[in-house]
Formats: C-alpha cells, sequence, structure tokens
C-alpha cells in the first residue's frame, strides 16, 4: 500500500500544481517529490530502513514535512520534537523512541547522541530519483507524538498510517477541502493538529499549503492578504490575539472561506467576535491525540451550535459513560469515550498505560461531557489536572517533578490560573524544608534551566503548608479555590 498523501502519489496526481510553500521556498508536488525522495537516499545511506523512527527538531518549515515523508518512504516512523525542548526533554523523546537518526538544526542541538543531520545539510536533490517508497502496511507506525502524561514524563503516542489515512480523510469530507483549498499553517508541526488538519489533509487533494515560521499577527494579516489562503486552524489563544492585535486594522479577509478552532474550550462571545472579524465561519472541534487529532467538530455545512464541539466526526463514535462505564442518559454528564478507525495503536513502550486508555476499543479521554439530543457534544469539564496554556497542554506533574528536583523543597503543587489572553497558566505553591533559603526566584530559574518556558510558572507562592484532604494528599481543589477567592 502506498497511502494517498506520499508525495509519489501527489505527483502523480497533481504534478506541476502549487503543493508546499515557506518563508524561503516553494515547491509543486512533482517538486515535493523530488526533495522528498533526495532526503530518503540520504536517510538510507545513513543505515535508516523499515521499522526505524526518526526524530525531527525544526521549527515549521518545509525540511520539517520533507523530513517525515521521507521516513515514510523507507518504511520508517517519525517523531517531531517541539523545537523549544530544553536538552533534557529533547533527550528524553530521542531516547525513549529509540530514534535511528535525528534531524535538528546543528550547532550543538540535541542529538541524544545518535546519528543527527543539520537542516541545513539536507539533501535537495539525488541521483537515485528513481528510488521507490517502499509497500507500506495499514497498521505500519506512522508517527510518534509525544503528549505529557499524569506521571509527568511525556508518552509517545503511536499513531499508524490506518490512523493518518482515516483522519485526513475525515477532515476533508466533513470540511469539503478540495484542489481549490489553501490551508495556512500557523500551528506548530510536532502536534497532531497541524499534522492532520493542514498538512496531510490538503494536499491529499491537491489543495496547497503555506507555513509560516511562528505566529505573528501583523505577518498572519498580510499573508492572508497577499496568499489569499481559504482556512487555516488554530487555538483560542490565536482567535484572541488577532482580535487584540488587529489595533483598527482592517485587513482583506475575504479569501477565507473557514477557520478551525481547537486544543482549548473557546468561550461564545471569542468564537462570535472573531466569526464577526473573518468574516467566515469558525468550526470548534475536539479531540485529543490518542485518537489521532479530531473526534467532533462543528459542521460546515449544517447547524453549529455555539458551546458545543459539533457531532462525531464521520466513522467515529461518542458515548457518554459512568464511573462503571456504563452509558449515561442523552443530556446526563459523564466520561467522554470515542472509538473508530483513528483510535491509536497504543503508547510507545507502556502497555499499562495502553491498557488503562483504551478499553474495549473505546478511548477513555479523561474529559467531562454531555450529548444533546442530536448528537452533539458539550466538554464540561476535565477529569485530569491538565493546564492548557494557549491550547498547548501542560502537566502539573512535569512541573512538580522539576520543581522537586531543586535542592529545599519539600512539598509542591501546581494548578492552572485562568487567564484572559492564555486561557490558564501554571501556578506552584511550594513549600521548603525547615531552615532552607528558598526564593520564588530561585524556583523560577530552576524551571526555565529544566522546561519549555510554557511550563515555567507565571507565579511561584512559597508557603509553610499546603492545605490536604482526609486522606494526606494535597488537596488541588481547595487551591483553585482560594486562588479564585
Amino acid at each position: 500500500m502506498k497511502p494517498v498523501y506520499l508525495p509519489r502519489v501527489l505527483a502523480d496526481r497533481f504534478g506541476d500544481a502549487p503543493a508546499v510553500r515557506d518563508e524561503n521556498t516553494q515547491m509543486t508536488f512533482r517538486e515535493l517529490d523530488a526533495k522528498v525522495t533526495a532526503v530518503a537516499c540520504q536517510f538510507r545511506e545513513h543505515g535508516v530502513t523499515s521499522g526505524d523512527v526518526i526524530a525531527v527538531m525544526l521549527p515549521n518549515r518545509s525540511e520539517l514535512v520533507i523530513s517525515i515523508f521521507a521516513a515514510w518512504y523507507l518504511g520508517a516512523a517519525a517523531t517531531p520534537i517541539n523545537p523549544s525542548f530544553t536538552h533534557d526533554e529533547a533527550e528524553h523523546q530521542i531516547a525513549d523512541a529509540d530514534a535511528a537518526l535525528v534531524v535538528n538544526a546543528g550547532h550543538g542541538s540535541p542529538s541524544g547522541g545518535r546519528p543527527a543531520i543539520s537542516v541545513d545539510d539536507l539533501r535537495t536533490s539525488a541521483d537515485a530519483t528513481d528510488l521507490e517508497p517502499v509497500d507500506i502496511a495499514g497498521d505500519d507506525l506512522a508517527l510518534v507524538i509525544y503528549t505529557s502524561g499524569s506521571t509527568g514524563r511525556p508518552k509517545g503516542v503511536m499513531l499508524t498510517h490506518d490512523n493518518a489515512t482515516a483522519m485526513s480523510a475525515m477532515m476533508v469530507e466533513s470540511m469539503k477541502m478540495t484542489a481549490d483549498d489553501h490551508c495556512l499553517l500557523v500551528l506548530p508541526l510536532f502536534h497532531v493538529n497541524a499534522l492532520m488538519v493542514s498538512l496531510l489533509a490538503p494536499l491529499r487533494v491537491g489543495a496547497q499549503l503555506t507555513i509560516l515560521g511562528g505566529f505573528d499577527a501583523t505577518r498572519f494579516f498580510d499573508t492572508v492578504e497577499q496568499r489569499r489562503p481559504t482556512y487555516f486552524s488554530a487555538v483560542p489563544t490565536i482567535f484572541a490575539l488577532l482580535l487584540s492585535k488587529a489595533e483598527g486594522r482592517r485587513p482583506d479577509m475575504s479569501s477565507l472561506r473557514f477557520a478551525v478552532c481547537g486544543a482549548a474550550p473557546a468561550t461564545r462571545e471569542l468564537l462570535a467576535a472573531a466569526e464577526e472579524f473573518l468574516d467566515a465561519p469558525i468550526l470548534e472541534g475536539y479531540g485529543l491525540t490518542e485518537a489521532t487529532c479530531a473526534s467532533a467538530v462543528n459542521p460546515i455545512d449544517g447547524p453549529r451550535k455555539p458551546g458545543t464541539v459539533g457531532p462525531a466526526l464521520p466513522g467515529q463514535r461518542i458515548r457518554i459513560v459512568d464511573d462503571a462505564l456504563n452509558d449515561v442518559p442523552t443530556g446526563q454528564t459523564g466520561e467522554v469515550l470515542i472509538t473508530g478507525p483513528t483510535v491509536m495503536a497504543g503508547y510507545l513502550n507502556r502497555p499499562e498505560a495502553t491498557a488503562e486508555t483504551i478499553v474495549d476499543g473505546w478511548v477513555r479521554t479523561g474529559d467531562v461531557g454531555r450529548l444533546d439530543d442530536d448528537g452533539y457534544l458539550t466538554i464540561v469539564d476535565r477529569l485530569k489536572d491538565m493546564i492548557i496554556r494557549g491550547g498547548e497542554n501542560l502537566y502539573p506533574k512535569e512541573i512538580e517533578n522539576a520543581i522537586g528536583s531543586l535542592p529545599g523543597v519539600l512539598e509542591v503543587a501546581v494548578i492552572g490560573r485562568p487567564d484572559d489572553v492564555m486561557g490558564e497558566v501554571p501556578v506552584a505553591f511550594v513549600v521548603p524544608y525547615p531552615g532552607a533559603d528558598l526564593t520564588p526566584e530561585a524556583v523560577t530559574d530552576h524551571c526555565r534551566r529544566h522546561l519549555t518556558r510554557a511550563k515555567v510558572p507565571v507565579h511561584v507562592e512559597i508557603t509553610p503548608e499546603l492545605p490536604k484532604n482526609p486522606v494526606g494528599k494535597i488537596d488541588k481543589p481547595g487551591l483553585r479555590a482560594s486562588l479564585a477567592a
């Protein structure tokens, strides 16, 4: 099998139509295939073969896309790494995925002691242009996407080519994508949302993709006016920034057919204001990496219900269950369960965690929601303590582990504080050992050395004790209540 999103297949179908561009280059489908072939040959010379994993630690740029496709040409999988990760964070992912090769920015970038290729050294042409992509089985591993877990260390979500094929097809169907579409990619490509909604879905129908290296409101407006994209996918924070940074400017957004909002809850007020500003429908959806991105989306050509994340995507099913995993009546709340061809193959090297998350083929999301009579899903709350900062999932335990490694820390609790722009931000409460000279600045500096900037608490409070529940556990609900007060 050769998945329909492989550049060789796309080149045969769409030839010299525009495919991918970034700030430095642009390629037709045929040129994309040629560059992917060249890099695949280079990877093969480094010994990469079917079943291997290639780690790619780059900011949004065309070479990141080329490297992922090149891995697939050889039957290997790819694990994209957040380029803002510290060495510790990046090398954990490289080692956990057992990467056979790392593509990075060079100049001391993390490689975990594995063979590495600097992005500047990636080939752009090759003699062996007749390299044929290997035949891929549907259950072959395509991606290992890392998502933080409640135990602190990120877990590798294994997504197969069947998962990617199903998810990208669902996006195409639900959003009525055609070759006339043009996606403006603003989310980072180490997230499954960008990979599925903005990369694979448009390319598989012959649509074009423009990659922004990073989000900046002014540059976003300029790019829309110049490139005339028909859609983009973003998180609520980006929509809020677009509104706040417009500063009286009325950019020409008329090319936009729709926009997608996901990864974190958005208020009705924000979505209404953003729709008015863009003069295009915003499709709010819901999903998680363990189900290959999206499981519910408000339809583009049907009723969109503000406050909901829409009905299940075609081919997926959603249940609401009680603590015993029994279905609850329509309209009642419970845990959200998801099933369908997008359910992950499991967590890499984590069979126990996989068994806890996938039960009889259903993904336990850990989120609380309810379904209405029309099958529209409303997310009510989260069972887990996850903090969603600007669409990025942060788990308190990972931050707590980092703070706990600082000498003088006795206890620590991290919770999310509501924020008008970011949605939530992490706040830390730290109890020092008796006699320890511990300051908020020391805790913050320690976090900056060991955590990505988004995970660094915006506020650290040194306190003599933390509230506890009757069984002696830290009372995080009580902390949240006191913070709100």
